[in-house]
């Protein structure tokens, strides 16, 4: 395929105040880091149009004007901030060179719709810019957590020698702790039995609500659903205290009349409180996927002689299997993480992972804290990504995308 040619190269009254609205922006939060927020939009807005406009009116060398950004800026940061600083330096060096050639040469029409309007590019690029700045701040708590639970020190903050990247500054001392602290892996072992006891449950009395409201002649299918969806929409705290007297009376009955032992029942009602809390997960992700079911197969089957049990495991089942799958690793998710259920209705025996979590913030500020946390956002990176997969697969199946 052959590359796409610039457009037409557009005024400087339009780039030059662009991109010194994106240094200035840049200048905000180096001022903010040395003190003086005004002063660094300032200087940022000046000194990003001036590299602009010596690139565009006087260098006129994309090439090398490139490498003068890297390096100038790349340089500035290593004065302001390090190490750190000289490598955000280059990367803003080199994003300040690419940003003022893509407006100046009119590169960011290239792939759009020629008869788009400006104002219809403009919220095209502003929708996008608005939606990074949203993903940014959802993912930034993120980034922050996981270096430092790398952190040699006992400490919820980046070091000196972190900063400088010193590897003195770094250890996995926090991880070594997770896996040889007898508090840390007792609430581990209870979430990783608690959990997929419960997405067991959920997974198989979502999947069966879910089939059977998905059918036209049940009747009051919607009040039902609203009903069977409400653990998600109730705010928890209010589940949490009416789950406490409901499985109160019912840890009664099994301790006092079927002589159960107390632990046992302890973790009857965690497993049964998270269940409940993860069948709506299920049901909302089995409907969906039933959404693109056709019924003519489970008639055809039927006609065949196969009764509604073996319709359902060998005809309905496989097709509906990656919505069940992803309705199951949400309920996990929600299972492995919850902490305001168990509080409420769990006792010290059924501590769980974000149970201790809570108590070494609470308690005695545990920097294991941050490698638990590193921990579990790897694990839900994880099912996420699996289920993104089985999403697509899904969508093969029922033909709405290219295989």
């Amino acid at each position: 395929m052959a590359a796409l040619t610039p457009i037409s190269r557009k005024p400087m009254s339009l780039v030059l105040p662009t991109i010194a609205a994106a240094g200035g922006f840049l200048g905000i939060f180096v001022g903010a880091s040395n003190g003086s927020t005004l002063m660094g939009l300032v200087i940022g807005a000046v000194v990003v149009a001036a590299l602009g406009l010596f690139f565009i009116g006087v260098l006129k060398n994309e090439q090398l004007s490139k490498w003068i950004s890297i390096v100038l800026v790349a340089v500035a940061g290593f004065v302001l901030g390090g190490i750190p600083g000289f490598i955000l330096g280059a990367i803003f060096g080199w994003f300040f060179h690419w940003f003022t050639y893509w407006l100046y040469e009119g590169r960011y029409r290239a792939r759009l719709l020629p008869y788009l309007t400006p104002g219809q590019v403009l919220w095209h690029y502003s929708f996008l810019v608005i939606c990074g700045a949203i993903f940014v701040f959802l993912i930034t708590p993120i980034l922050v957590v996981m270096p430092l639970s790398f952190n040699a020190q006992d400490f919820f903050t980046f070091t000196p020698e972190m900063l400088r990247f010193d590897p003195e500054g770094y250890s996995l001392k926090h991880y070594r702790d997770f896996f040889t602290n007898n508090e840390w892996q007792r609430s581990f072992k209870n979430s990783l039995l608690i959990a997929p006891i419960a997405t067991v449950i959920s997974v198989s009395l979502g999947t069966l609500a879910a089939i059977g409201l998905s059918q036209s002649h049940v009747p009051g299918r919607r009040a039902i659903m609203a009903i069977l969806i409400s653990p998600m929409i109730v705010p928890l705290i209010i589940s949490a205290t009416g789950m406490f007297f409901f499985y109160s009376d019912i840890g009664n009955w099994l301790e006092g009349t079927l002589g159960l032992p107390k632990t046992f029942v302890g973790y009857v009602k965690v497993v049964l409180a998270h269940a409940v809390l993860g069948i709506p997960f299920v049901i909302i992700t089995v409907t969906a996927t039933l959404v693109g079911f056709d019924r003519s197969l489970t008639r055809a089957a039927a006609n065949m002689g196969a009764n509604p049990v073996t319709t359902f495991f060998r005809v309905q089942m496989p097709l509906i299997l990656p919505g069940v799958i992803s309705g199951g690793l949400f309920a996990f998710i929600t299972s492995f993480d919850e902490v305001v259920v168990v509080l409420f209705i769990g006792s010290a025996s059924q501590k769980t992972l974000p149970w201790q979590m809570f108590t070494g913030l609470r308690e005695q500020i545990s920097p294991t804290i941050l490698a638990v946390a590193t921990i579990l956002v790897v694990i839900s990176i994880a099912l996420l990504t699996t289920v993104e997969l089985l999403r697509r697969r899904s969508e093969r199946l029922r033909g709405m995308s290219p295989s």
